[in-house]
C-alpha cells in the first residue's frame, strides 16, 4: 500500500444495502489496516471550499499585530488565533512551524450540554470570514456523522449509536497557514509526528503536499488524495472507545525541499469530538480472549484535558 485507500460517500447513501454495506466494509477494514481514507462525494461544494480558502488566506494576511488581537488569553486555544510555534506535538519540545485559527461548536438551543462552550471569536476585519468557517463547519460536521453512522453499522452497534454525542459535540474547525521557511529549521517540522485526539478528522485537501501517515511496517508514505475528496483518520479517542480495533496512525506534515521553501502551505482539518461526558470505554463489542481491555475508563472531557496540556496548549 503506497498510497491510503479511497472510499466513495454516494455508496452509503445510495439507498442500495449492497452499496451501503460495500461502504462499511471498506471503511471499516482500511481504519483497521491504516487508520486513514480519502472520501469522495462528501457534502462541501467547490464554490464553499474557494470561498473558505480565500477567507482563511486573507486572515493569516493580516499584519501580525492584528491577527495578535484575536488570540484570547485562558481560553487553551479552543477558539481563535493562536499564534506562530506555541503548539507542539506530545513529546517534542520544539514549535511546529504554522499559526491557525480555531472555529467552535454553536450548539442547538435545546442540545442539553453538561458543560458550555466558549463562543467563537468574530474577526472585524473580515465580514464574511466567520459565516463561510461556520458554513464549512456544518457540511463538514454532516459528513463525519455518515462516517461515524457507517462505523457503528461495521462495530455491530446501531447505526445512530453516534448521532447523540457527535452533534452538538466539541468539534474544533482548524484552518492552518504553515508559512514559507526562511532559515535552517532547528529539529522543528511544519506538524511533527502525532495521533489526533478526537473521534474522527476530515482533512480538506491541502494546497501542497507534506502530509505522511506511518504503516504498520513503519515506513511513511505520503497520503495523496485527489483534488476534490476529503482525508479522513481515526483519532484516539475512537481507537480508544474500540479498545485499538479501529488505528489512530501516526501522521506529520514535513518540511518541503529547499527548493519549495518559499511557498506558504494551508490545510484545514475537522476534528469531530463528542460531547464532553461520553464515556470513552472499550465498548465490549471489541474485548474478546485475544483482545483484552487495553485502557482504563475515562470520560471524552477527561481525556481532552489531558492531551492539550501534554500539546502545550493549557498549563496543568
Amino acid at each position: 500500500m503506497n498510497n491510503i485507500p479511497s472510499v466513495d460517500l454516494a455508496d452509503f447513501l445510495s439507498g442500495d444495502p449492497k452499496g451501503k454495506q460495500k461502504f462499511v466494509d471498506e471503511i471499516g477494514s482500511a481504519y483497521e489496516e491504516i487508520g486513514f481514507v480519502s472520501l469522495k462525494n462528501h457534502f462541501l461544494s467547490d464554490a464553499l471550499v474557494d470561498e473558505l480558502y480565500k477567507e482563511i488566506k486573507g486572515f493569516f494576511a493580516l499584519p501580525l499585530e492584528v491577527k495578535k488581537k484575536y488570540e484570547i488569553e485562558g481560553l487553551g486555544g479552543q477558539r481563535g488565533y493562536i499564534s506562530f510555534g506555541k503548539e507542539h506535538a506530545k513529546g517534542k519540545k520544539e514549535g511546529d512551524l504554522k499559526e491557525f485559527w480555531h472555529f467552535g461548536q454553536v450548539p442547538a438551543a435545546d442540545a442539553n450540554l453538561i458543560e458550555e462552550y466558549p463562543k467563537n471569536v468574530q474577526v472585524k476585519e473580515l465580514p464574511d470570514f466567520n459565516h463561510t468557517g461556520m458554513e464549512a463547519y456544518r457540511m463538514l460536521e454532516k459528513t463525519g456523522i455518515y462516517v461515524l453512522r457507517a462505523l457503528a453499522l461495521y462495530l455491530g452497534l446501531d447505526e445512530f449509536y453516534f448521532d447523540h454525542w457527535a452533534t452538538n459535540g466539541n468539534s474544533i474547525l482548524r484552518p492552518i497557514h504553515y508559512p514559507p521557511i526562511t532559515e535552517e529549521p532547528k529539529g522543528a517540522v511544519r506538524a511533527g509526528a502525532h495521533g489526533d485526539i478526537n473521534l474522527v478528522t476530515l482533512l480538506m485537501g491541502a494546497s501542497a503536499g507534506g502530509l505522511q501517515v506511518l504503516r504498520k511496517d513503519g515506513e511513511w508514505i505520503d497520503a495523496i488524495p485527489n483534488e476534490d475528496e476529503l482525508v479522513i483518520n481515526v483519532g484516539d479517542m475512537l481507537e480508544r472507545h474500540t479498545n485499538d480495533k479501529l488505528r489512530s496512525t501516526i501522521h506529520r506534515v514535513v518540511n518541503p525541499p529547499r527548493e519549495e521553501w518559499g511557498n506558504p502551505r494551508y490545510s484545514i482539518p475537522f476534528f469531530m469530538h463528542p460531547r464532553s461526558d461520553m464515556k470513552l470505554n472499550c465498548m465490549s463489542e471489541c474485548i474478546d480472549a485475544e483482545h483484552p481491555k487495553a485502557y482504563g475508563d475515562i470520560t471524552a472531557g477527561e481525556f481532552l484535558h489531558q492531551r492539550l496540556v501534554e500539546i502545550g496548549l493549557i498549563k496543568k
